[in-house]
């Protein structure tokens, strides 16, 4: 029996308008009464004994009945030992998801008037690494065809002579829908000096089975494809009487997008180091495109921020 899940609605479970979200949240007891009904939907769940039966403190915290340990809201999520109001932080969550093409630190700073950009660079990262799910769906099905290719990120400097040395090598799988359209992507920054096993990894943890594979006529892509047992198409582009961007249309759209996206918002301020970051930003940014409701998008955001880890700066600053 398939169990349909009601999907959240606008003035009942999140504010659906800027008004509206002003209204919602006056103060900071009401952001921590609503991230508590984010964070425990079924009841509070004591994270040392698993106890259900608590009650509120004076100062906001959860006591726990059968063990006495007190729990904050925001503690073990993005927010934790936050030094700003939980209000701050639910603006400027609602500031990024209402731009449609995102916004940068220096943005974000500005906006909100942050004392040094170091604050906001930490915010947006952290924010990041809430825009994905561990549990997501893979791309593809029975019978669904899913787009494979590569793009590489960066300018070549005029000292180096091989084509894409100092380049990002980023690749890309795009659902194709029918007749017409694409669906969800997935992308992932590889290490070309072992982009075989790396390409591996990424069909065999983003492409589910009964997908059909199309690629170019690279081999490393049918040797994946016999591995995994995937339906495999290869095109070879130069026996075909069409342009790649025309035989595999999804890749080349993402990858013009991801690269106006990274020159437009990011000013192309992007290191080797938080690529990966970013990218789960374009790709939350665009398998979301259709929604019309920032305010939900603002919603699937806490969601998934309450379930993250704090990530402090030091770890920010320091991830490879």
């Amino acid at each position: 029996m398939i169990v349909e899940v009601e999907r959240p609605k606008a003035g009942v479970d999140y504010p659906g308008t800027w008004p509206s979200f002003e209204a919602w949240f006056p103060d900071d007891d009401a952001c921590r009464a609503f991230l508590a009904r984010v964070r425990w939907p079924d009841g509070f769940v004591c994270p040392r004994c698993a106890g259900i039966d608590a009650w509120v403190t004076g100062r906001g915290l959860w006591m726990c009945q059968t063990c006495g340990r007190q729990t904050s809201v925001t503690a073990g999520t993005i927010f934790h030992r936050s030094r700003y109001p939980l209000r701050t932080w639910f603006a400027a969550m609602w500031f990024v998801c209402a731009q449609k093409n995102g916004v940068s630190a220096l943005g974000l700073q500005q906006a909100f008037g942050f004392g040094s950009y170091e604050t906001a660079w930490a915010w947006l990262h952290k924010l990041r690494r809430a825009m994905v799910r561990p549990d997501r769906e893979l791309l593809g099905g029975d019978g669904v065809s899913v787009e494979i290719d590569q793009t590489f990120l960066g300018a070549r400097r005029k000292a180096i002579s091989r084509r894409y040395e100092n380049k990002h090598e980023v690749v890309i799988g795009v659902e194709r829908q029918h007749p017409k359209g694409f669906g969800r992507i997935r992308l992932a920054h590889i290490d070309s000096s072992d982009r075989k096993e790396e390409l591996f990894g990424f069909v065999q943890h983003n492409l589910a089975h009964g997908s059909i594979m199309y690629t170019d006529g690279e081999p490393i892509y049918a040797d994946i494809a016999n591995k995994l047992q995937i339906t495999h198409e290869p095109i070879v582009l130069v026996r075909s009487p069409d342009p790649a961007h025309v035989v595999l249309p999804g890749v080349h759209l993402v990858a013009s997008l991801l690269q106006r996206w990274i020159a437009g918002t990011l000013h192309d301020g992007v290191s080797d180091r938080h690529l990966a970051y970013y990218l789960d930003e374009f790709t939350f940014r665009f398998n979301r495109r259709a929604s019309r409701s920032r305010g939900l998008l603002w919603y699937r955001l806490v969601q998934q921020a309450v379930n993250t880890d704090p990530h402090p700066l030091a770890a920010l600053q320091h991830k490879m």
